[in-house]
């Protein structure tokens, strides 16, 4: 019997699984292969998680000499057809970046069973498939003791593109991060909206910048992709500080960044695409982290001024005790809940 897609929840998995769960052997043999990437939303440029994802992509091609082919999506719709058709022309692996294309892919996959593929952001259980999830909520902790420390009003907000579990994952990591450091900590949180629109509107995103602003934050954490620029833009115009995510944004406004949560895509992609070459690619889910590197917090010269040696420090100890299991941080997947 055909396996069904899991296209549900990921949080137990992607909390109790830290590493690849997968056959001991690889599924195929070292060959010569024609990588592709298809691009969520928003744009490979969104300075982002797209980005992230071309960055990994393009270090393959610089390492290895070895081109990719990609393609952006103007809106989900395209998501099958652009699978499909890199699936027909013979490229193999074919990465697929973010949550919404899992049910495209899972539809996808079973007609190509010969072809390796990669998703970032959820599970589909094919055994053609390698699916790549964080865990997102170990950065935003840290991230919001940062932010909580460096507040003067005592009041920080998080702006999140589309209202889902992964997001509201991120925004209660951050939260419980804040409380971990100042109990009183008032941290205020708004999405954008509930389609993938939200990932490409950074005026919406300015907006409700202002609004959090407007309610005492000088401190925003950006959890919206593309839309994202617009709330470090609005912060650095009122002269508060933003915070980037997915990739390190520290220098799109420097000295005005706090830091960023990075995602490392790159990592992802560079991963899938380097196994499938080497012969070692392997289906299932893996699982990344602050302890694979999957997930850190940045610090650069565009934002080591703004640390003090007691917020660096204490990033320091706490990204030690998440990764030894002294902290352990609730995760909203696992029950769609926010211990606040």
């Amino acid at each position: 019997m055909q396996r069904k897609p899991l296209l549900g929840t990921i949080a137990v998995l992607s909390a109790f699984l830290p590493g690849i769960i997968a056959t001991s052997s690889p599924l195929f043999a070292d060959e010569t292969i024609k990588p592709a990437v298809v691009y969520s939303t928003g744009g490979k440029f969104d300075g982002a998680f797209n980005q992230s994802a071309f960055t990994g992509a393009e270090k393959f091609k610089t390492d290895t000499g070895i081109d990719y082919r990609e393609f952006e999506l103007r809106n989900d719709t395209q998501s099958q057809q652009a699978i499909r058709t890199f699936a027909r022309d013979g490229h193999d692996p074919v990465v697929v970046i973010g949550f919404q294309q899992a049910s495209a892919l899972a539809e996808v996959a079973p007609e190509f069973p010969e072809t390796r593929f990669a998703i970032v952001d959820m599970v589909v259980d094919q055994p053609n498939v390698q699916s790549v999830v964080f865990r997102e909520h170990e950065g935003s902790f840290i991230v919001g003791m940062l932010a909580a420390m460096a507040s003067n009003s005592n009041t920080i907000g998080a702006v999140g593109g589309m209202d889902i579990p992964l997001i509201r994952r991120m925004t209660c990591g951050y939260q419980l991060g804040a409380h971990y450091v100042k109990s009183d900590a008032n941290v205020l949180v708004n999405f954008v909206g509930t389609t993938g629109a939200a990932w490409n509107d950074p005026i919406r995103g300015g907006e409700l910048t202002k609004t959090q602003i407007g309610k005492g934050a000088d401190v925003v954490l950006q959890l919206a992709g593309g839309t994202g620029i617009g709330v470090l833009q609005a912060a650095s115009d009122a002269k508060i500080l933003g915070i980037g995510s997915d990739a390190n944004q520290n220098g799109l406004h420097p000295g005005q960044v706090l830091t960023s949560m990075v995602k490392h895509v790159d990592v992802a992609v560079y991963e899938a695409f380097k196994a499938a070459r080497e012969g070692n690619w392997q289906p299932g889910i893996k699982s990344l982290g602050l302890a694979e590197g999957g997930i850190d917090w940045a610090l650069d010269k565009n934002n080591r001024d703004l640390m003090t040696d007691d917020m660096k420090l204490a990033a320091k100890q706490a990204k030690a005790d998440i990764i030894s299991g002294k902290i352990t941080i609730h995760d909203y997947m696992t029950d769609n809940t926010c211990p606040n």
